[in-house]
């Protein structure tokens, strides 16, 4: 469903993507890791055209999005939904509101039909009743399911996650990405995922990919890729969790 092929980028005078080569399974979830400042965020704004790549190409399918401008690239986009690190709600407005825009917005929906729609996301995040809250109101994790309600209110086909569960604890974290695999598997989406809670990913995602040096270091199902030989990967990860690859990663 989604492909980059040698895509490039510099920002500031500064390479951040140096040949990215990527496809991304459809209907699975893909979780992007790598060291901070690495480039996964810019990776993710290319997927859905909010960056233009100085050079390769980002496929929908059988579209190349690096080349659509205007009309053309929003409608691409209407097959996407984010869900941006602080969830990115609108402060006037209440929970029920923030998630009712986008069918406001972009769909011209109007009355019951909103009303049936949005009440029915809120209660599949765990938001039934909190609709009159603002998010003020709302603890950090609310708010992460406030935003994802609203990104699933749009039913897309493709749910890009910018580290989600930023500032949250590890029981808050956990609850969060429990969340979005539940979601993942109940309506099918493709999903791509940029976080750095290892090894808290390995068990929830499909597929793990790498981006160090501006590429695709390694990319893989979560046991194959614990078991890399690749020692800039394995240190990484290792680091990274709360235990060794050695106590990761089963020996036999």
């Amino acid at each position: 469903m989604l492909k980059l092929v040698e895509v490039t980028k510099t920002l500031g005078g500064q390479p951040v993507l140096q040949g990215i080569d990527l496809t991304v399974p459809e209907g699975k979830l893909t979780t992007i890791i790598g060291r901070s400042g690495g480039g996964k965020s810019v990776l993710l704004k290319h997927m859905i055209g909010l960056l233009q790549p100085d050079s390769g190409q980002v496929w929908v399918d059988d579209v190349e999005i690096s080349k659509l401008r205007g009309r053309a690239l929003n409608d691409v986009r209407k097959r996407f939904a984010m869900l941006f690190q602080g969830a990115a709600l609108f402060d006037s407005l209440t929970v029920f509101e923030n998630v009712a825009f986008p069918l406001r917005e972009r769909l011209r929906m109007k009355g019951p039909e909103v009303t049936v729609r949005v009440d029915e996301k809120l209660e599949q995040v765990g938001l039934a009743g909190m609709g009159h809250k603002f998010p003020a109101e709302l603890s950090g994790g609310m708010r992460k399911r406030a935003g994802l309600a609203r990104a699933l209110v749009m039913q897309p086909e493709i749910m890009l996650f910018d580290e989600p569960t930023t500032g949250l604890d590890p029981l808050m974290a956990k609850s969060i990405h429990d969340l979005i695999l539940n979601m993942q598997r109940k309506f099918g989406f493709t999903a791509v995922m940029v976080s750095h809670e290892i090894p808290e990913i390995f068990g929830i995602s499909d597929y793990v990919a790498m981006l160090n040096r501006g590429k695709i270091a390694a990319m893989a199902e979560p046991a194959e890729f614990q078991r890399t030989t690749d020692p800039e990967i394995r240190e990484f990860i290792s680091v990274g969790g709360t235990v060794s690859l050695a106590q990761a990663v089963p020996t036999t």
